[in-house]
């Protein structure tokens, strides 16, 4: 028997960041939408013990040991149920790695779901989401996808309406950004400056809400961009070039390096896609939509 669970990358649409807390973490304000750009995680029993696989672009950055948050995720589940962790997790990889997008919280995701229905430990969803806590700040979202408002470290989830469809285009950086890194460098800049207290934009969820990508342009914002920036000026490049093709707004994604460019309408993204494919500022290039659904189960 196996399982296998689709899920989905992010973009942050909002990302307001406090000053560090005393545990060395960060207050967020962050406005998630899941996008359909997915990882597939595979869950077989297996009679070895864990083991990790991975396939798809830039396979061969994904640490395959347990420190992937899939095979932590699937000793979490093993260890709240007492049993022996004997499974292989295979992840199809298509959400860029290193990249901002969430990729290794999506896999945790999937593995945790995955393992839940191979193994028919039947955990409640609130205890799913409460081993996705302990696993990363991101790794909630993805197992909910849709949009939704993470406070806290991110991991508090409360779910958005969304009125329509918002199409992205994504431009891939040549080299990844540690997360760890980016808030590092957002606290050597912010260094003796006054932090508010990170709130959600009004602005961005009532154009969530009406489905409005003109109104969403005017209102994203990313605190940890000038930070991705000051590790990787070459993104200034990138959202340049992709304004100047006709994005409503460009922003770098989360801790980046990649950069999200919100479009009218899926033509739009494709023409948008074009122009940043052949401007030599990044080394690829992908559409997406969103909202995309959280983690699913394909079948098993």
């Amino acid at each position: 028997m196996s399982v296998t669970v689709r899920v989905p990358a992010k973009v942050n649409v909002q990302l307001a960041v406090g000053a560090a807390r005393p545990d060395g973490f960060h207050d967020l304000a962050n406005v998630f939408l899941a996008v359909s750009l997915h990882d597939e995680v595979t869950a077989v029993p297996d009679a070895d013990g864990l083991r990790v696989t991975c396939e798809g672009p830039d396979a061969g950055e994904v640490p395959l040991d347990r420190t992937n948050l899939a095979a932590r995720a699937a000793l979490a589940l093993a260890e709240r149920y007492g049993r022996a962790p004997d499974v292989h997790l295979h992840i199809a990889k298509d959400i860029p790695v290193a990249g901002g997008m969430a990729g290794g919280s999506a896999d945790g995701a999937g593995a945790l779901l995955a393992c839940d229905a191979l193994w028919g430990t039947g955990a409640s969803r609130d205890e799913l989401l409460e081993i996705c806590a302990e696993l990363g700040s991101d790794v909630p979202f993805s197992l909910v996808g849709g949009a939704a408002l993470g406070t806290g470290r991110g991991e508090k989830l409360t779910g958005l309406e969304v009125g329509g469809e918002f199409h992205w285009v994504f431009a891939l950086a040549g080299r990844g950004l540690s997360t760890p890194a980016v808030f590092r460098e957002f606290d050597r800049l912010a260094e003796g400056l006054d932090i508010p207290e990170p709130v959600a934009d009004q602005a961005v969820l009532d154009a969530l809400a009406k489905g409005d990508p003109t109104a969403l342009a005017v209102a994203v914002s990313n605190d940890l961009q000038p930070a991705a920036l000051s590790l990787h000026p070459e993104l200034g490049d990138t959202l340049a070039a992709g304004r100047a093709a006709g994005a409503l707004a460009a922003l770098v994604s989360g801790s980046g390096p990649t950069t999200a460019f919100l479009a009218p309408d899926a033509g739009s993204a494709s023409d948008i896609a074009g122009v940043l494919r052949a401007s030599g500022t990044c080394r690829d290039v992908r559409t997406a939509s969103g909202p995309a659904a959280g983690a699913t189960v394909l079948g098993s």
